[in-house]
């Protein structure tokens, strides 16, 4: 079955492929310059850090509903083990099992795609059971630092969290935006709070999940619009689920991926980042979100921080 029409028109008008040349593998952090690394800086003024990843444990986020996805299982391989003989220093060491978008994690180019083809046009075959994605892995972007800005759109419609139907718009986050009090602009990473991780921190993983507000099918035409270099979420699917249009499944994964070439965050924890640029009165600050270089690695767990 094709996608619609609706859809693929859609992905014409935020289409990058071949932007930055038919080899490219990035995409929109492309748009992450030195200049704009620079700009970021500037950002640093109190020095307060706010961590915005979610702990790795056994009790995680995953339900099993996403088949493979699994919670990080910890063990131990040696505990206080004199592996140099009697009496010498004595070592532990651990090991993890995981689902690499687990928990806090980034979206490589190659996690969805959709026609047969990935970002930048290339063959969904090209990713293979043993060698993973031979291009447009989640090594191939080496850092991402950038000036994040903060989108609160509960706060900005003056509520404490998004029911678990509700669809993110463009106008929602112009609203977001006006709150801030600043512009998006070429180069920011965007974090777009719903609130509805309150829902796991609460306790309750299954309602966390579903239903779940995200980010409507509208939204990718206004991030391609400002040149936003990625985005990142407080949900464990990042756009709305169920969704918008009746049996178009993870169509705003396709548009920012596949078409546009964006990374997408999921499962950040955006509370305290809230918290702390209600305080401040700003919403922009210095990003770090280094990728774990898993080699043909469809996404990797990040632990991101921001610095105000």
């Amino acid at each position: 079955m094709s996608l619609p029409a609706e859809f693929q028109e859609m992905a014409k008008r935020v289409n990058n492929w071949g932007r930055w040349g038919d080899d490219d593998e990035i995409g929109t952090l492309n748009l992450i310059t030195d200049e704009v690394v620079r700009e970021a800086a500037a950002c640093v003024r109190s020095g307060r850090r706010i961590p915005l990843a979610l702990p790795l444990q056994q009790d995680g986020v995953q339900t099993g509903v996403i088949p493979g996805r699994v919670n990080p299982l910890h063990v131990m391989v040696q505990i206080n083990q004199e592996i140099f003989g009697p009496g010498s220093v004595a070592c532990s060491d651990d090991a993890v099992t995981m689902g690499l978008q687990a928990a806090t994690h980034w979206d490589a180019l190659t996690h969805v795609s959709h026609s047969g083809k990935l970002y930048n046009g290339r063959p969904a075959g090209t990713i293979t059971p043993h060698g993973g994605a031979a291009f447009g892995g989640i090594d191939k972007p080496r850092y991402i630092v950038s000036r994040g800005v903060l989108l609160d759109v509960p706060r900005a419609l003056g509520r404490q969290r998004l029911d678990g139907a509700y669809a993110v718009t463009p106008e929602d986050l112009d609203a977001a935006e006006e709150l801030a009090g600043i512009r998006v602009r070429a180069g920011d990473i965007v974090l777009v709070r719903t609130g509805q991780i309150m829902t796991y921190l609460a306790g309750d993983k299954h309602g966390y999940g579903y239903p779940s507000p995200g980010l409507s099918v509208r939204t990718p035409e206004w991030f391609h619009a400002r040149d936003v270099a990625a985005v990142a979420n407080d949900t464990l699917t990042f756009e709305i689920f169920p969704p918008e249009i009746d049996d178009l499944w993870l169509p705003v994964h396709a548009l920012d991926l596949v078409e546009m070439g964006m990374l997408q965050g999921q499962n950040w924890n955006l509370e305290e980042l809230s918290t702390a640029c209600g305080e401040e009165g700003r919403y922009a600050f210095l990003l770090s979100a280094m990728p774990e270089p898993f080699v043909g690695g469809t996404g990797t767990p990040v632990a991101p921080v921001a610095i105000l």
